[in-house]
């Protein structure tokens, strides 16, 4: 997801120095093969990043699963704070990036994806396991795909940004609508336009943190901007992931 506190705000454009000839940031390589190498360096840790804390998140999902203790917890009215902690994470990275040291985002990255993979879990009282299975490697391919188009399309997203927070607050309104009317269309409406959204936040997420390279290359930032960045692919993953489930999960 959009990124609340970049350091390097984009133009109106949102793709400030994308595509822009390299050596007019002193920073950033002077060959088109240096700047293209760092570029590919900064995105597959972006990537990495991501993918490992999804895979963290998988495996305390399935621990907490099938283990007594994991269900005893998972049952328990705990649950709740396990399920709004991680919230509380992501806006303490997204807003005090500035203030914390690398070392304090990376440690709490990996203690968000352990929470998210607690809160996760509940998933595997609801669905089979198989059909949780098959969601997963969709949306892998699906987020592969999406982010593959985010990376080299030519159009610019970036004014699908505004559009889509905007739904991801009307999701959030709607989910809250939701709990007390138990409405079964207005759930799978909310599904679908989740699907689209992080769909579409998914290739917008990818454009934008290839655009920001531009900027961060050779600044102490780098690092934390990598941290960031998977964060936001990783939101746009797992949440992508929990709306296409309803679709396509079958209930145990």
């Amino acid at each position: 997801m959009a990124n609340w506190n970049d350091p390097q705000p984009t133009s109106r454009s949102g793709r400030a120095g994308f595509g822009a000839a390299p050596g007019l940031n002193p920073s950033v390589p002077s060959t088109r093969a240096g700047f293209d190498a760092g570029l590919r360096k900064y995105m597959l840790s972006i990537y990495n990043y991501m993918a490992s804390g999804v895979l963290l998140s998988g495996i305390v999902a399935i621990a907490m699963a099938n283990t007594a203790i994991g269900v005893s917890i998972i049952t328990s009215p705990f649950m709740f704070l396990v399920m709004l902690a991680p919230l509380a994470i992501v806006f303490a990275m997204s807003f005090g990036a500035n203030r914390f040291s690398q070392g304090t985002l990376q440690a709490m990255f990996w203690g968000f994806a352990f929470l998210m993979g607690m809160s996760l879990s509940t998933i595997f009282l609801v669905y089979t396991g198989g059909s949780i299975a098959a969601t997963f490697f969709a949306t892998a391919g699906a987020f592969a795909g999406l982010s593959l188009f985010g990376y080299t399309t030519k159009k610019d997203l970036s004014g699908w940004g505004s559009f889509l927070i905007m739904g991801v607050i009307g999701l959030i309104i709607a989910s809250v609508i939701n709990i007390f009317l138990q409405s079964a269309a207005l759930m799978w409406a909310v599904s679908f336009l989740g699907v689209l959204i992080f769909a579409g936040l998914t290739a917008y997420d990818t454009q934008r943190l290839k655009a920001q390279y531009y900027h961060l290359a050779g600044t102490e930032f780098m690092g934390k901007a990598v941290i960031l960045g998977a964060l936001s692919l990783y939101l746009d993953f797992i949440n992508m992931f929990q709306f296409l489930l309803m679709f396509m999960g079958q209930r145990d």
